[in-house]
């Protein structure tokens, strides 16, 4: 583990890699890896809002398709965790409203906004429980997770220069 961190610490490419992978991260997400990029490892603040977009979205397709599978399994193979899953069903199915009223733009506003309970997983898993494409889903969760980026990275760099 040791050795990881101090190739990360060397190498810019790992820099990236690590702000992409702690957007990856559900409830982090780029909310956090963005912040994280550029006041902690020092990146470029444009650059980490990229690799946070890239780490962000990359989970999303796999999520449209799987989790409804995944939430399956776990409740069958292991029962102690069918709380937590009703928890998260209950969530995505508490925004369905929100999108079936506003379709793309209820999905993409839903993604946008930066507070917790919000983001590319929620859209995401909302997506899934919605029974939408990938080819409906994706462009508008994409288009909502730029305007987080945006919103996040012009605050990253309002509070880093309101700080130092």
């Amino acid at each position: 583990m040791e050795a990881i961190r101090l190739w990360l610490e060397q190498n810019f490419f790992g820099e990236l890699l690590y702000t992409a992978l702690m957007a990856m991260a559900p409830v982090v997400e780029l909310r956090g890896a963005i912040p994280f990029g550029h006041n902690v490892l020092g990146l470029n603040i444009w650059l980490a809002a990229a690799a946070s977009i890239v780490g962000n979205l990359l989970p999303v397709p796999f999520i449209i398709i799987y989790v409804r599978r995944v939430f399956a399994f776990l409740r069958k193979k292991i029962p102690k965790l069918n709380r937590m899953v009703d928890r998260l069903v209950r969530k995505a199915e508490g925004k369905r409203e929100t999108v079936n009223k506003y379709g793309f733009w209820g999905l993409c506003v839903l993604v946008a906004i930066p507070l917790p309970g919000t983001g590319a997983w929620t859209g995401a898993m909302v997506a899934a429980f919605m029974d939408m494409r990938i080819k409906k889903a994706f462009p508008a969760i994409a288009l909502g997770v730029v305007i987080a980026a945006v919103v996040v990275t012009f605050l990253t760099v309002g509070v880093t220069a309101i700080l130092v």
